[in-house]
């Protein structure tokens, strides 16, 4: 705050790219939702000049202008916004047409809790936030105190979670698994099949979980999959739909993970009665 002359700034991004801003940048185009809320939970958004058509919080990003998708975003409207830095996802299709550019653009996809915590670090360097850290505290105390209120008998539950449509579920490695552990239930994904697999019909019904969430965007024909009707979770109506609002807290590795973690506490206590 008190010197004139700004510093050159490095951060490495999750593909190992050291990318060097001369100053910490003031004109910040997010096109990853997780990105965009932590951005704005470091103190920092009026920073952001632009976002997806996913980032739509906190409430005040949803004035600013939309660069299309995360995957496939619309690089002129990107470079039309004159960012100092792209925030964007390691998967997305415009990494490198951006930087061919001359745009600099930090890649970082976080899929697990340690991925989520190393990019608000990250993101806490770039913005010259001191303590970001201090966020991942809280999200932790968070998550514990969510634990903390589940019943032990909790700890018998076979979970099933679905992420999005065609049949992504949550696996043990990713950040929604993860949570899923601490909060003491089991999830019916074996975990040498990675962290998001697409699972087919088949393999759900013959796990016969307990208790499924699932989103309401996905919702729609359920028990109309192969053999899914005679489950014991549909038979029971043991299944946690939560609104497109709710989804998008639980799907984004960010500073909500300590809410997400209540969601899913709330949907155990209430539908996970053996």
């Amino acid at each position: 705050m008190g010197t004139l002359q700004a510093a050159p700034l490095t951060v490495t991004d999750d593909r190992g790219m050291a990318v060097t801003l001369p100053a910490s940048p003031q004109r910040i185009v997010s096109v990853l939702p997780s990105l965009t809320e932590t951005v704005c939970e470091l103190g920092q958004c009026h920073r952001l000049v632009g976002v997806d058509r996913y980032s739509n919080y906190p409430a005040s990003v949803r004035q600013l202008p939309q660069v299309g998708g995360g995957i496939d975003p619309n690089i002129e409207a990107i470079v039309a916004l004159k960012p100092d830095v792209v925030l964007m996802a390691t998967s997305s299709r415009g990494v490198q047409r951006l930087e061919s550019l001359g745009v600099k653009v930090l890649a970082m996809e976080p899929k697990d809790s340690a991925g989520a915590q190393r990019v608000m670090g990250k993101l806490g360097e770039l913005l010259e936030v001191p303590d970001a850290q201090r966020i991942w505290r809280a999200i932790d105390a968070g998550v514990s105190a969510a634990a903390q209120s589940l019943p032990p008998a909790a700890r018998s539950l076979r979970v099933y979670y679905e992420v999005s449509a065609g049949g992504y579920a949550a696996g043990t490695g990713s950040f929604i698994g993860e949570m899923m552990a601490r909060l003491g239930v089991q999830n019916i994904v074996a975990p040498s099949l990675g962290p998001f697999p697409r699972v087919n019909p088949e393999y759900v019904v013959r796990a016969n979980p307990d208790l499924i969430m699932i989103g309401s965007r996905n919702v729609q024909g359920l028990e109309l999959r192969p053999g899914w009707r005679g489950m014991r979770a549909l038979r029971e109506q043991r299944v946690c739909v939560f609104t497109a609002d709710e989804s998008d807290v639980l799907v984004r590795p960010g500073p909500r993970m300590a809410e997400a973690a209540r969601l899913m506490a709330r949907c155990i206590t209430e539908k996970g009665k053996k």
